[in-house]
Formats: structure tokens, C-alpha cells, sequence
């Protein structure tokens, strides 16, 4: 049975990466984010996640949501930045975009309170990986945000570290290059890739893991 398709532009996706973990994959995984210092929800569903999220963020903190797939389908990215219950970073910054102040959108946007987004994928030993274009959630994530908040699905959990990487360049890149092409007209750039090995401040960063596939 055939594992890769092709995007309109000839971009091939190995469809492997598509594919919901095994229980005993997720609970590895789990265990090790637990021990190098995170905390860690499992949950069933987006709907869930979109609930235990919620409940996490506080309403007297600034919240920047990175442009994600995961924040989209979950319905999380309408929750903060559309309901008017948080202090959301990207409606200001998408008009201070209108303006064509970018130096300012810059600034604000480099360290919110709390960052929300996802991860492309998560080895079983407790590494993260993030692959972007700009860079411009990569600062947060690492340091500058108070608090991280990562909704992942299980099927970005990989066995290791040269799988995670197989899977940014040859599932969620393609993924992402056919979205910006539809959404945009212009093709996904991928220009840095952050790996975070640990964190140092213990429970900074959640990581939501989710049991049904969700985003790329």
C-alpha cells in the first residue's frame, strides 16, 4: 500500500505521518515530557483539548496565538482572539498590520504573557520540534513567553529524532505549502526549525496530547 501522495505542486507527503499513535507510544511519550519537566494533559478529542485550554488561560494575561492548523480546526484561535473573554495578542497585531507597522508588531508579539500553538512533532523521548517560516513564534516558544501552551496531536508523536525531522520535510511542510498556496497564492517557506530538548523552568510549558489526528 502506497504512503506518499503528491501536493498540485509535485510536493511529495508520506501519509505515514498522518496516523494516530499507539497508546503505548503516547504514554511513553507522556512520561518522558513529565520527566524533563512538563507538564502533560492526554485527551480524546479537539473538543476536549479546546476545553482543558480554556480552563488553563488566564483572562488578566496577554495570549498570543501563532498561525496554526491545530488552534484553527480546534476552534481555539475564534475562543481568544474572536470572544473578547482574553487579552489577545494577534487582533492588535493584525492591525497594526493594516497600518504596515511591522517593527511594532515585532515588538509586541515577541513576549506575550502566555503562547499558544503547536508542535510539527514530538519524539518518544521527550523532544519537540517546530518548523517555521519567519521565526516570529519560535522566541516565545523557546524563552520569552511566561507560559507555553502546545495542543499536539498524536500523530505527530515519532520514534525519534531523525523521524521527527522526516516528518516536518516530507508530511507537515507539504501540508502547510498546499494551505498557503490555496489561502494565499504564495508558497510556505521553511526556514528555521526550533528543537527544544528540555525546559529549565519546571511546568512552563503544557503539552496537550491529543488522541485523534489534529493539524500537521
Amino acid at each position: 500500500m502506497t504512503t506518499t501522495h503528491t501536493t498540485d505542486t509535485g510536493l511529495p507527503i508520506d501519509t505515514r505521518f498522518a496516523r494516530s499513535a499507539t497508546e503505548e507510544q503516547l504514554h511513553r511519550t507522556a512520561a518522558a515530557l513529565r520527566d524533563k519537566g512538563y507538564a502533560v494533559e492526554i485527551v480524546d478529542t479537539a473538543a476536549e483539548a479546546r476545553a482543558v485550554v480554556t480552563r488553563l488561560l488566564p483572562t488578566d494575561k496577554s495570549i498570543f496565538t501563532v498561525s496554526s492548523e491545530t488552534l484553527r480546526v480546534s476552534r481555539l484561535d475564534d475562543d481568544i482572539n474572536a470572544s473578547g473573554r482574553f487579552d489577545a495578542v494577534r487582533p492588535k497585531l493584525m492591525r497594526l498590520r493594516e497600518e504596515g507597522r511591522f517593527d511594532e508588531m515585532r515588538t509586541l508579539g515577541a513576549a506575550p504573557d502566555v503562547v499558544i500553538g503547536s508542535v510539527h512533532a514530538v519524539t518518544e523521548d521527550g523532544r519537540l520540534l517546530t518548523a517555521s517560516g519567519s521565526g516570529s513564534q519560535l522566541g516565545p516558544y523557546s524563552f520569552s513567553a511566561g507560559r507555553v501552551i502546545w495542543v499536539v496531536g498524536s500523530q505527530k508523536i515519532v520514534p525519534d529524532l531523525d523521524e521527527a525531522m522526516r516528518r516536518i520535510q516530507t508530511y507537515a511542510y507539504p501540508r502547510e505549502d498546499a494551505r498557503a498556496r490555496e489561502a494565499y497564492g504564495t508558497p510556505a517557506l521553511l526556514s528555521k526549525i526550533l528543537i527544544v530538548d528540555n525546559e529549565m523552568f519546571p511546568e512552563r510549558i503544557t503539552v496537550v496530547l491529543v488522541r485523534e489526528p489534529i493539524g500537521f
